[in-house]
């Protein structure tokens, strides 16, 4: 079993099942049923005051299911005759692998292939007193058994630690994040902004350009939290229940015993340096997924790249991994999907003047009736702006996100072009009828409202 330095322990399936997308999907379905609950007055619904929210019920199941996943993991891994040990591992040399249960009993094996995928995990700030003592990470947040309460989450562009702000608030919970920079890196910026701006919409604090100085526990059990804004050097401070770091992931290479063999390993990240067949400097050596540098830290990502490396070491196949134009998507309260470029990356590579941005502002018909605000609900879709306009980014905030960018992904595979997107005709009435009928460009400065139904 895994165990975060809080003692948070779970089973099988990696991340994504145990602490990652499984709990936080199931959580921020919470958080809109909440908001639909809201949404169905408005609708008609005799909904009888006050409602609240219950963390122990959501939070058992929750659980639950993820367990029942372990479990089911477990049960493929049998059936499928896999030996599982539950051991942390060591490389002695490049054929032999050393395991060591928690009673310290050790196991020796050898192989002709290894492969390495143990993923990453969260990070806590060395350099802020209390801060480790008072402090807990994704790890932890979704095996609480109690509320965390006035939450305050201290960030460095996670997209994790937007989600979580999200749905903590769509609960009722008292939330504040606090940004050093910019939210979501690497994603494009005009669409994070957005996200940003619907969640202080929303209910949830923001701290931009602060960072946090130190943590106290007050003999009430209270946390005092003090920071600093950058721009003025001015501190500030508040007590919450709870402080959630979610200052990035690092891979635990260190333990691996990978330097005596030689495995080239990126030293500012900590990951494993590996070519586009998944090989490390040691031949026989493979590594997929977060521990491996340059590529998309994300489950499906990892779960094809995983499966391609096994097809090859059969030698059923020699298809490698294809890691452009991954789609994903960011459930934070009003859902951000994207595939391909962001509008920055596009510039940069094809010039300003080499690409042409297509984008609406549009609201969403089921918010209309229960009179939510759909000002952040955006999509733009970037192209190239000669020839058949060949899609290069896709990029969407509204709901069901997820749902809706995994058929354009398709599209984006297939070398879809805006030509493409006018010829295709529209679900009505939908969200995402409103990517095929886009057909305002930034650089006419026309209003992107969408009007009409």
């Amino acid at each position: 079993l895994a165990c975060s330095k809080e003692g948070t322990k779970w089973g099988l399936g990696g991340t994504c099942v145990n602490v990652g997308c499984i709990p936080k999907k199931l959580m921020h379905q919470a958080a809109l049923l909440g908001t639909a609950v809201k949404d169905a007055k408005k609708y008609g619904w005799q909904i009888p005051e006050p409602i609240f929210h219950d963390w122990a019920t959501m939070a058992e199941a929750v659980q639950n299911h993820v367990r029942s996943l372990n479990w089911g993991h477990r049960v493929q891994l049998q059936d499928k005759k896999v030996k599982y040990l539950n051991m942390r591992g060591s490389l002695v040399d490049e054929h032999t692998v050393k395991g060591v249960t928690k009673a310290g009993k050790e196991t020796i094996l050898t192989a002709k292939d290894i492969v390495i995928a143990t993923g990453g995990r969260p990070k806590y700030p060395t350099n802020i007193p209390g801060a480790m003592e008072h402090g807990i990470t994704s790890d932890d947040i979704f095996w609480l058994r109690k509320s965390p309460g006035k939450t305050i989450i201290v960030l460095n562009s996670s997209d994790v630690a937007l989600e979580c702000a999200g749905f903590l608030t769509g609960i009722g919970l008292d939330t504040t994040v606090m940004v050093r920079s910019i939210a979501l890196r690497g994603f494009d910026q005009q669409m994070a902004v957005l996200v940003t701006d619907y969640m202080e919409a929303y209910g949830t604090k923001f701290a931009w350009k602060c960072i946090p100085k130190k943590v106290e526990k007050l003999t009430s059990g209270a946390l005092q939290v003090t920071w600093m804004e950058i721009n003025t050097s001015k501190e500030y401070q508040d007590t919450y229940d709870c402080i959630l770091w979610a200052v990035g992931r690092a891979p635990e290479t260190k333990l691996l015993g990978l330097d005596k063999l030689g495995v080239q390993i990126n030293k500012e990240t900590g990951k494993i340096i590996v070519r586009p067949d998944e090989s490390t400097s040691v031949p026989n050596i493979y590594a997929f997924g977060d521990i491996a540098e340059g590529r998309p830290e994300l489950t499906p990502t990892a779960i094809k790249a995983g499966k391609l490396l096994a097809h090859r070491l059969a030698g059923r196949s020699s298809e490698l991994m294809n890691y452009h134009s991954v789609a994903t998507t960011v459930f934070t309260p009003l859902e951000y999907g994207c595939v391909g470029l962001s509008e920055e990356e596009a510039e940069k590579r094809h010039g300003k003047d080499g690409i042409e941005v297509y984008h609406a502002f549009y609201k969403p018909l089921e918010f209309t009736v229960a009179e939510r605000d759909a000002g952040q609900c955006y999509l733009k879709v970037v192209c190239e702006r000669e020839g058949d306009q060949k899609i290069l980014g896709l990029h969407f905030t509204g709901p069901n996100a997820g749902e809706l960018m995994q058929g354009f992904a398709l599209s984006l595979k297939c070398g879809a072009t805006y030509s493409h997107l006018l010829q295709t005709v529209g679900i009505h009435p939908t969200c995402a009828e409103e990517v095929i009928k886009v057909n305002i460009t930034k650089r006419s400065g026309l209003d992107a409202t969408v009007t009409g139904c």
